[in-house]
């Protein structure tokens, strides 16, 4: 990993309890599916990418690189010797993770939103039920990444997850696509995609904008797609500093929040809900919903315990 060693590093504690998984070697065809992976869940309403980078193990590369080329374009506008510093900020970027990961984004979001549409549509329950069991487990991620916790910890990741819970049960609200709505809308929902529980998705689905981000996703409507990429990158500049030395300078406490708003967040997945986000019993398919949520549950369990080992064997291997 390229960093500086003036950057502040994680703690002991973190490291020997996971921290070490964002510094695992990854290969390049692995990152392009990572990505992938990452652009079909932000089509999913209430499932984040930021939960897929950390199970899959590269989210603080990502919030790295994304850092050091925020600096690097403000080196280039504002610093002195701008171009050698640009340079030197350049040299911390992950290449071998983040170009694969934006080749494969893509690719997984245009295919998805040609039929994800439909599945949340037709089978709501059943879709939101296996993504329930998908996200319950990847919890364990940012928790064993964070260390051993203290009672401030536990108090900050409740309050986090009350917190989200109450924010997904407001109704969602309809609003025209017009520029200077949509170009906010984009900012915040970018941010999501960095904070593991928060789905963007799922934030234009209150904004009033998942479906007509869907459609000109599916229709290729490059004019909405280009204000919505400006938005984007607006609220790139704008949290991915805050994040990295949150990261960087409050690792444990950091990751036991993202789990918390993780763990709130699962009300948005709540498998039977009305389209106003009232939450209801459950009805007479309840031995399919459970049977699906049970499959993503193990399908992520697995994951995760294979990251965990992989990760182990590399640290003995230092």
């Amino acid at each position: 990993m390229h960093q500086s060693s003036s950057e502040p590093q994680p703690s002991d504690t973190a490291t020997r309890s996971g921290g070490a998984v964002a510094h695992r070697p990854t290969s390049l065809p692995g990152n392009v599916i990572r990505g992938a992976l990452i652009g079909i869940v932000e089509t999913v309403p209430g499932v984040s990418g930021g939960t897929v980078a950390l199970v899959v193990g590269i989210y603080k590369q990502l919030i790295d690189s994304a850092s050091a080329l925020v600096s690097a374009a403000r080196s280039l506008i504002t610093g002195p010797q701008r171009l050698a510093s640009a340079r030197e900020h350049l040299h911390h970027v992950h290449w071998a993770v983040v170009l694969p990961v934006l080749i494969g984004m893509p690719l997984g979001l245009f295919t998805a939103v040609q039929f994800i549409g439909d599945w949340v549509e037709t089978h709501p329950e059943l879709t939101r039920a296996a993504f329930f069991g998908m996200v319950l487990a990847s919890i364990a991620v940012p928790v064993r990444m964070a260390g051993r916790l203290k009672g401030k910890h536990w108090i900050a990741g409740l309050a986090a997850a009350a917190l989200t819970f109450w924010l997904v049960s407001l109704p969602p609200n309809n609003a025209e696509a017009h520029w200077w709505i949509l170009l906010p809308a984009a900012a915040v929902a970018v941010c999501a995609l960095l904070l593991p529980g928060l789905s963007g998705s799922f934030l234009l689905l209150t904004f009033g904008l998942y479906e007509p981000t869907i459609d000109a996703a599916r229709d290729l409507d490059l004019a909405y797609l280009g204000i919505f990429a400006l938005g984007m990158l607006l609220g790139l500049l704008s949290i991915v500093k805050g994040l990295k030395w949150l990261l960087d300078h409050h690792h444990t406490m950091t990751l036991t929040v993202l789990a918390g708003v993780m763990l709130g967040a699962l009300r948005t997945l709540w498998p039977w809900q009305t389209e106003d986000r009232v939450m209801l019993a459950p009805a007479e398919n309840l031995g399919p919903v459970l049977g699906l949520a049970a499959a993503g549950f193990l399908v992520v369990l697995v994951l995760v315990v294979i990251d965990a080992r992989m990760t182990a064997r590399h640290a003995r291997e230092l």
